[in-house]
């Protein structure tokens, strides 16, 4: 059986044919109309059942041209639809395609279509139907967008979208531009072609649900930019999707609607607010968050989260549920199957600038808010959004309940940590997103320029503003020339020229006829020149406005200012000891004071002062070595991680204010402690508390207490320095222990005994008297020896018995007793080296002073322990030369205990051995002209030496405390 012949319609270039015949003579303009329409809608059908299905059929067919004569024909349809019926052929030239073209180029107006667009053929609306499916289908490939753009072809379907109003014409016209605007120059070639609003018209006309899907996608394709977002809000786009969300029951339509405000509220501005609230769309997108199907879910809870973004808004949306939602969400991504910090951004957004207004901060303090945004403070890979939750928790400055369970769950040390770590850069808001609870206040508008007024329009168009709003009358367009604004970047351009004249956050905004008053919350009245803000005083603001949310916000509080704030009012509290007097927040307040890189904020300086002259946070003080610290960090210049360098206190710029403000604060709680209050509490830790809160008591006593009698029956009658001493030996109550207690310990040596610590000269180490021994020596010696002492090394060193026998008991007994060595003329003596011998052997013939003792010490540097002057020292002791000992002793004092000595050695000669080396450590370490990193350096190595046994260093530093008076 013969195979069947494939008619004319299969072929392309047929398609192809018949396309540009109905592009030259337009759609019924043969003679025989009916019969000239049949194979052309056959062509038309072909290409869009067969030729341009796939990217490579759409590709061929833009290759063989036929976009041309596919444009041209939507062209000539779209000019017949527009206008009456064509005359019937006759004699009398045709309309050229220029005419057509222009005719149907022209910019739409958005008015009632012309009446032929109801009265068009069947025929025709057939074959216009089929030409915009087989052009929507060729844009969905980017070279055939491109080319389509560059041909004109999107003023016909603006023309089309006009002047036809059948739904399915509408539909796949929607579809076709939908298409385009997936290319940036097309979306923009659209916008100006004027189609819009006619889209707009259809969303509120159309009832067929797959026409409203298109056009809902066209919309949602033409928000491409913060431009033409603004533009499709301002012409109305919004409030139909809104309203067409709270209506419908399609799924598919509610979708494609949910997508598209998704889209179209990014960056959301107050028109796109107002309409979607307006248009009732704030119930069904909560609704939506629960949605089965999550891209309808995600795109309405992301679309609640950007209407965050304004201020108006905002308690509409929480009245609607929009709270709870933002908060679950949120919750859920946080959680073991969620997602990373780059999915969170928008709705930590959200949910601080839910924080600005009192009811929606109550509904999500109800909600679990508070621990939600605690456990970002606690993430360290939310570190980006620490800023941003912090200045939102300042809405909460009032809520007495708020800020006690904020206090429970750790706020203090986190913002400790934000003062003393890097602080972030927060994202601007703009000032429509300020406090709905404060508007503001409507201001006289100038009359404006006609000058003025272009400039404003093309700011707007070239993307320099975002509404007119944006830009004050009162700014000069002179100060700018035109010419030079395109090379200015938005946010400068934004500072620069709304100075004056826009506030981008409610800081500005007048506060609220009833402020709290600030007697009933332990507030303090500052002077002028501590005021923050025109109409703020105090450490507390009169209003709980947001903070940080702009340029100019950040000038007046700084990037630290809402975590001070909080602090601030935490140490207003009667009792702040609890949460403020801790380790880590002092440590916070002062690592900022000390390391800010301009003068640092007054409220921080306020709240140390406002502690520290607090009797009910003196005990809290002394528990967590706060007074140690303070005069560790401001007084001394050392940080916590600097304690451990031998080098001098590295120079910071205002040490001198740094050192007068720790000794301010030092005399605020000296005037705690030698109050009757201080000395009862001071007293009931010596000697009721804790073993740890009784040695802190003892250390902190010598820096906050300056009468005598009070220090004196504390720490020597009551036992209160035994006590710090006997702590030394045991495991550090606190990391900075050490340190601490080197530096009480010197100022305490100080107050018992002031003479003592001027300046000690250094010891002259240069021989004193001549070498007797040294007679003995050469090969001509003055005095013959009588005897030798032979080494293990095999070396012999000549020796006179008599002297040797005169100068210690135990050469006495061995060379004139009843030992066998007394009748020997060679003496062994075992263990000895012949360095460590040297010493010994001048001194038993009356070497004092003659600088053999100094022969066996090593230089500074090099280790003590197994050296010659050990061994030296050990023969010494077993011999029983005392006076060698001591001789001994001082010249290893004098080497490694010098004023130039380092710090490290002190514990090695303590290793040693020995009273009299015992207490020259101790005297060295608490001694003057120390640094304050060296003496804990020297304490630190003498703790190591004794190890438990803490006795022998007990001892040694009490003597030196006490300067050599007496012992307790």
């Amino acid at each position: 059986m013969a195979a069947a012949k494939p008619t004319p319609t299969d072929s392309l270039s047929f398609c192809l044919a018949q396309l540009t015949a109905a592009a030259v003579e337009g759609p019924g303009g043969g003679k025989d109309s009916a019969a000239n329409e049949a194979p052309l809608s056959r062509a038309l059908l072909a290409l869009r059942t067969r030729h341009v299905k796939a990217a490579g059929d759409i590709e061929r067919f833009r290759a063989r041209g036929g976009l041309r004569p596919l444009l041209a024909l939507l062209r000539r349809t779209a000019a017949v639809a527009a206008g009456p019926a064509p005359p019937p052929a006759g004699p009398g030239p045709a309309p050229s395609p220029a005419t057509s073209t222009g005719a149907a180029g022209s910019t739409p107006s958005s008015g009632p279509a012309p009446p032929a667009a109801t009265s068009a053929p069947a025929r025709l609306r057939r074959t216009l139907d089929l030409a915009l499916s087989v052009l929507a289908n060729c844009c969905t490939e980017g070279a055939c967008r491109t080319e389509v753009r560059r041909l004109g072809g999107i003023l016909p379907l603006v023309s089309i979208l006009q002047c036809v109003r059948t739904d399915s014409i509408q539909n796949r016209t929607a579809r076709a531009l939908g298409n385009l605007a997936m290319e940036a120059e097309s979306c923009g070639d659209i916008h100006r072609a004027g189609a819009v609003p006619l889209l707009v018209e259809i969303l509120t006309a159309s009832q067929d649900s797959q026409c409203l899907q298109s056009v809902v996608r066209a919309l949602r394709n033409l928000a491409d930019s913060p431009q033409h977002r603004l533009a499709l809000a301002q012409q109305g786009a919004v409030r139909p999707l809104a309203e067409l969300l709270a209506t419908t029951s399609d799924p598919a339509l509610t979708s494609a609607l949910a997508r598209a405000l998704l889209e179209l509220s990014r960056g959301c501005s107050r028109a796109c607010a107002e309409q979607l609230s307006l248009g009732g769309g704030l119930g069904p997108l909560v609704s939506l968050a629960t949605h089965p199907k999550r891209t309808v879910r995600d795109a309405a809870i992301l679309t609640l989260a950007n209407l965050c973004a304004q201020g108006l808004v905002r308690p509409a949306l929480g009245n609607a549920g929009g709270v709870e939602v933002l908060l679950s969400e949120l919750r859920r991504r946080r959680g073991p199957g969620g997602a990373g910090p780059v999915s969170q951004q928008a709705l930590v957004r959200a949910v601080c600038l839910l924080c600005r207004e009192a009811i929606n901060r109550a509904r999500l303090r109800d909600a679990g808010g508070l621990e939600l945004l605690m456990s970002l403070l606690r993430d360290p890979r939310a570190e980006a959004f620490h800023p941003r939750v912090v200045a939102a928790l300042v809405g909460f400055l009032y809520d007495t309940g708020a800020l006690g369970r904020l206090q429970a769950l750790g706020l203090v040390p986190l913002l400790a940590g934000q003062l003393s770590g890097e602080v972030g850069e927060e994202e601007e808001e703009g000032h429509e997103a300020a406090s709905c609870d404060f508007p503001e206040e409507p201001t006289p508008v100038p009359t404006e320029a006609g000058s003025f007024r272009s400039l404003r329009s093309w700011l707007i168009s070239e993307g320099y503003a975002v509404a007119p709003g944006d830009i004050s009358p009162d700014w000069s367009p002179e100060r700018c020339p035109l010419p030079e604004l395109p090379a200015i970047p938005v946010r400068s351009l934004r500072r620069r020229c709304l100075q004056d004249s826009l506030s981008f956050s409610s800081v500005s905004h007048s506060p609220p006829p009833s402020a709290p008053n600030s007697a009933t919350l332990g507030m303090e009245t500052p002077s002028t020149s501590q005021l923050e803000t025109p109409s703020h005083s105090g450490d507390i603001p009169t209003s709980p406005t947001p903070l940080r949310t702009s340029g100019r916000t950040e000038e007046l509080w700084g990037r630290e200012g809402p975590a001070l704030l909080l602090l601030s009012r935490f140490s207003q509290a009667p009792d702040p000891s609890g949460a403020l007097v801790t380790g880590p927040a002092l440590q916070g307040l002062l690592g900022y004071v000390t390391g800010a890189p301009g003068p640092p904020n007054p409220r921080a300086l306020r709240i140390l002062a406002r502690l520290t002259c607090n009797p009910a946070c003196l005990e809290a003080f002394v528990r967590s070595y706060g007074a140690a610290l303070i005069r560790a960090w401001l007084v001394l210049g050392v940080a916590p991680d600097d304690w451990r360098a031998s080098k001098p206190p590295r120079a910071r710029a205002g040490d001198r204010k740094h050192r007068e403000l720790g000794e301010m604060l030092l005399q605020n709680l000296t005037v705690q402690a030698e109050s009757p209050f201080g000395v009862g509490a001071l007293t009931h830790l010596l000697l009721s508390g804790t073993p740890e809160d009784r040695v802190a008591c003892a250390l902190t006593l010598p820096f906050i207490c300056r009468k005598p009698a009070l220090w004196r029956r504390l720490l020597l009658d009551q036992g209160g320095l035994r006590l710090l001493l006997t702590a030394l030996s045991r495991p550090a109550p606190h990391p900075l222990f050490l340190f601490f207690a080197a530096d009480s310990l010197s100022c305490l040596r100080s107050l018992i005994s002031p003479s003592v610590d001027s300046a000690q000269p250094p010891v002259d180490s240069s021989p004193t008297s001549p070498c007797l021994y040294g007679q003995l020596l050469g090969p001509t010696p003055s005095l013959v020896p009588d005897l030798h002492f032979l080494l293990d090394s095999g070396l012999r060193l000549p020796a006179i018995r008599a002297s040797a026998a005169d100068a210690s008991p135990f050469f006495r007994a061995m060379l004139s007793g009843g030992f066998a060595e007394a009748h020997l003329s060679l003496v062994p003596l075992r263990g000895l080296s012949p360095g460590a011998a040297w010493p010994i052997l001048h001194h038993l013939h009356g070497c004092r002073g003659c600088g053999a003792s100094l022969q066996p010490i090593p230089p500074p540097g090099q280790p003590l322990l197994g050296s010659e002057a050990e061994a030296a020292l050990e023969a010494a002791g077993r011999f029983l030369l005392p006076g060698l000992e001591e001789e001994l002793e001082e010249a290893v004092g004098s080497v490694h205990l010098g004023p130039c000595g380092p710090p490290e050695a002190v514990g090695e000669v303590f290793r040693l051995g020995g009273t009299r080396l015992a207490a020259r450590c101790a005297h060295w370490t608490l001694g003057p002209g120390r640094s304050p990193q060296a003496r804990a350096t020297a304490l630190a190595g003498l703790v190591e030496a004794v190890g438990e046994e803490g006795g022998p260093l007990t001892e040694a530093l009490l003597g030196a405390v006490m300067g050599m008076k007496g012992r307790l």
